[in-house]
């Protein structure tokens, strides 16, 4: 089983699933025949990479949504049997005296009281119910990579980048030891952040950090992954594929090999199934995305692709395999200039 050096700290903890397949390919992935071009469309990529992390950090006072492993109360006014305390199960729901299962997951306890009140209605006339919370457990973040600490953390409020970090421990470097007295060295230079199986995004967290940037102390999702790269090369495998999440990038790593390491398309990427290789960019080079078809990487002839650290290989569901669609529709997994291009 293969798992990046930084998973390995953290043998106990694996969120990502690798397959390693059989097959060799002969398809470098850093030094390639030029004189073959891809027969696919190069389409650069120029949304402004702070504004995407605004689109997609939630609102600070955004009500909370109960989630699995919540403990609340359920207080039916006028009615002590028909209020009780549940635990919101692993399919969001709880079961009530009389009138059975209701879901209450990724609901405001305004909104569970009130489909409470229309259950019980078909039994009772004229209840109010309403909704507390006892225990938090579903705010769940996930830290991985070169961090002490790596696992599974619970907050009762929204979960904090820094603090995530914070619990996390300072990042690991091979070779370098930690300055004394320089809290920003407790930082890593990025991470890596994904949300559900189409959307990853960096952050620069040491330079918002040193630019007192209020997107440094930035609000997260349930079950978002936030991942700390290593000292290794890396790249992120998205989409429909079975084990979506993060690979090693050697030189000598190809994209057939790097696809089969995340299990190899799922049956929604459709007979004709396409890889999309997002390329986040830099300060001298913009953001782009190159489409390569799956069954011309299985070919023997070389392709004119390289790939480098960071890079997305994404591989959109059948029908939706279009460079404009990852645009429209996948901004905020395509547009990663790192924020230093824009912020300098």
């Amino acid at each position: 089983m293969h798992m990046p050096p930084s998973f390995a700290k953290g043998a106990d903890f694996r969120l990502f699933g690798w397959f390693l397949c059989a097959l060799l390919f002969t398809l470098p992935a850093h030094a390639q025949n030029s004189n073959a071009p891809v027969d696919a469309p190069t389409v650069e990529l120029k949304k402004n990479p702070i504004d995407v992390l605004r689109e997609l950090e939630p609102a600070a006072d955004a009500p909370y949504q109960l989630g699995i492993g919540d403990e609340i109360t359920v207080e039916v006014a006028g009615r002590t049997e028909l209020s009780s305390k549940h635990i919101v199960g692993p399919d969001g729901r709880i079961t009530l005296p009389v009138a059975g299962s209701v879901e209450v997951a990724d609901k405001t306890r305004e909104q569970a009281a009130t489909l409470i009140e229309n259950a019980l209605g078909s039994y009772y006339q004229g209840v109010t119910v309403f909704v507390s919370v006892d225990k938090y457990t579903s705010n769940r973040i996930t830290l991985l990579g070169a961090v002490g600490h790596p696992g599974v953390m619970n907050f009762e409020g929204a979960p904090l980048l820094l603090e995530v970090i914070s619990r996390g421990g300072p990042p690991v470097r091979e070779g370098v030891a930690p300055v004394p007295g320089d809290p920003i060295a407790a930082y890593p230079e990025e991470c890596i952040i994904y949300r559900g199986k189409d959307t990853v995004f960096t952050v620069e967290l040491r330079q918002l950090i040193e630019e007192d940037h209020n997107l440094a102390d930035y609000r997260l999702r349930r079950n978002d992954i936030v991942y700390v790269p290593g000292p290794t090369k890396y790249v992120s495998v998205m989409g429909m594929v079975i084990h979506p999440g993060t690979l090693n990038l050697t030189n000598r790593s190809t994209l057939p090999q790097l696809l089969a390491e995340a299990g190899g398309p799922t049956e929604k990427a459709g007979n004709s199934a396409v890889i999309q290789v997002i390329h986040r960019g830099d300060a001298h080079a913009p953001s782009r995305v190159i489409t390569v078809r799956y069954k011309d990487i299985l070919q023997a002839k070389p392709l004119d692709l390289t790939l480098y650290s960071g890079d997305i290989l994404y591989v959109p569901e059948s029908g939706l395999n279009k460079a404009g669609y990852v645009i429209e529709k996948l901004a905020p997994l395509a547009a990663l200039v790192t924020l230093g291009a824009i912020m300098h």
